[in-house]
């Protein structure tokens, strides 16, 4: 990290950092709210803030165990992307051509409308739309880039091009890439936090160190005592799993990152990435990229290991093998970053559904609402989450309301120690399956054995 206070580089880079939120008091507690809010990142903030455009005299409540953006919120890539957990194919398969058609309609226009919100609402938090480069660096990899181009002409949604290894970025054996105009890029931290002083000043009720032991119908039990309200919404992703209710529904899995100190501009305009552009490539251990606004390449992957009995500690987010691990990948993808020094490493967890599937939930008989289930692609799908949450809660029909991913119900993960075998087979599996595809120019039985674990 930065230093040994900092979550990631977001934090580091905000600036002014606010001032922290007072806990729930015995005041709250004797107050009724319409809707209280469990988790105080992207999903629950976007959604307070829907409902307070919406209707400004609803009486809000939002709680957090740590403090507003500490998750995945305010230590993520940065990419506000088009991407949905299940492919278009698998979309297809379980849903039909139409509503196929019609989740990746909403995930594309997505990325303009977070951008719209964000400028609507004041909020500066780096958003520039220059799409992502997704390289392709050995034969196995040509053929999922070319499974990518298949699939979008299946939808005619998504706006995916080929680009010869001279018209893409500047990497290593690269043979092509597949570029997605619809994504951009972001300060994760400005954004969050610029969501909670909307808040802030709608009069809107933050209550931070205030950890969630349970809820029902009508009550949220906390560490300081429970509220009463008429929704309940879950709104925790990756901590989720900690509590005892839910301990099957997601499974925490860690993504780890690391940014380079500020770069000259010729390094990044030897590489070809521009500003708002992001980069990753078709291996099948997940990695991600972006150039940041102050010239840094912030870049993250996955492979940190899954603990047994869906554990999370701060301890777990720092994994010296994994970013030295990162440091090795970036840098032989760009040879030009050869003598960049790496300022921050950094980590944190995602919530990952059994069958790797987004939801929102809305019951209006209990009042109970959730939604999450990003699987790591969680900054778009969170505020097209956010503002169906609030057209669900309020009756209002919307496009938005009919998506598939509206009422889905993902099931449970297996008990222990089934589920820790399960996600240490994934993550040890799409690692060697990339070991050997890289070796052997061919596709590997393992990658195929593995796809029921990973969601493929």
């Amino acid at each position: 990290m930065g230093s040994s206070s900092s979550l990631s580089l977001w934090q580091d880079t905000l600036g002014d950092v606010p001032a922290s939120r007072a806990p729930l008091s015995p005041a709250d507690l004797r107050e009724h709210y319409d809707v209280v809010i469990m988790g105080a990142g992207y999903t629950g903030l976007w959604t307070a803030v829907a409902l307070t455009k919406k209707h400004p005299d609803l009486k809000l409540l939002v709680l957090d165990k740590e403090r507003v953006g500490f998750g995945a919120s305010g230590r993520n890539g940065g990419w506000v992307s088009s991407l949905f957990p299940t492919s278009p194919s698998g979309l297809i398969q379980r849903h039909g051509l139409d509503q196929a058609r019609a989740m990746r309609v909403a995930m594309v226009e997505a990325v303009d409308s977070l951008g719209a919100w964000a400028k609507d609402l004041g909020i500066q938090c780096d958003f520039v739309q220059g799409g992502t480069t997704t390289l392709a660096r050995n034969q196995i990899q040509l053929h999922r880039a070319q499974e990518d181009l298949a699939e979008a002409q299946v939808l005619g949604v998504d706006k995916l091009s080929w680009r010869a290894p001279e018209e893409t970025l500047a990497a290593s054996e690269v043979v092509g890439a597949v570029f997605n105009p619809a994504c951009a890029r972001i300060h994760p931290g400005k954004l969050v936090q610029g969501l909670a002083k909307v808040l802030d000043d709608a009069g809107v009720r933050i209550a931070e160190a205030t950890a969630v032991i349970s809820y029902s119908p009508g009550r949220v039990v906390t560490q300081r005592g429970e509220v009463t309200c008429d929704v309940a919404i879950d709104a925790m992703e990756g901590y989720r799993s900690q509590l005892r209710q839910n301990r099957r529904d997601t499974l925490p899995l860690y993504s780890l990152m690391i940014a380079t100190n500020p770069l000259p501009d010729s390094v990044c305009d030897d590489i070809g990435l521009h500003h708002g552009e992001t980069f990753a490539d078709y291996r099948s251990l997940v990695i991600y990229g972006q150039r940041t606004a102050d010239n840094r390449i912030a870049f993250g992957g996955r492979g940190a290991p899954y603990h047994l009995g869906s554990r999370i500690k701060n301890s777990y987010d720092l994994v010296p093998r994994v970013f030295r691990a990162l440091e090795h990948t970036l840098k032989d993808l760009f040879p030009q970053l050869a003598d960049a020094t790496i300022s921050h490493r950094w980590g944190g967890v995602l919530g990952v559904p059994r069958d790797w599937h987004a939801s929102v939930t809305f019951d209006s008989a209990t009042g109970l609402a959730r939604a999450g289930g990003y699987v790591g692609d969680g900054v778009g799908l969170s505020h097209l989450a956010g503002l169906t949450l609030a057209d669900l809660i309020t009756d209002t029909p919307s496009a938005r309301t009919t998506l598939p991913m509206v009422n889905h119900v993902s099931p449970r993960w297996e008990p222990e120690p089934l589920r820790y075998l399960g996600a240490t087979a994934a993550i040890t599996g799409v690692r060697l399956a990339d070991y050997v595809e890289s070796r052997t120019g061919k596709p590997s039985i393992i990658s195929r054995l593995i796809a029921p674990l990973t969601g493929h």
